[in-house]
């Protein structure tokens, strides 16, 4: 049997991306997850991806801030 092999670091950014993109919202909690992510890890191209998927987003309505 072989294990997958997925970081920390892409299991959290999975789990926001997944929430923000079932309610199109993104909580102050979300945001500063995010920002630990980015302040403390190394990003692979498939994490970069699901950033900008996010932000991409925001500008365009699809998904609101909230406080």
């Amino acid at each position: 049997m072989r294990l997958l092999n997925i970081s920390p670091t892409k299991s959290v950014l999975e789990e926001i991306f997944n929430q923000v993109i079932s309610t199109n919202v993104i909580t102050r909690d979300e945001r500063k997850r995010l920002r630990n992510v980015l302040s403390v890890n190394y990003l692979d191209d498939d994490e970069y991806i699901l950033i900008n998927r996010l932000v991409e987003r925001i500008p365009s309505g699809w998904v609101k801030l909230v406080e």
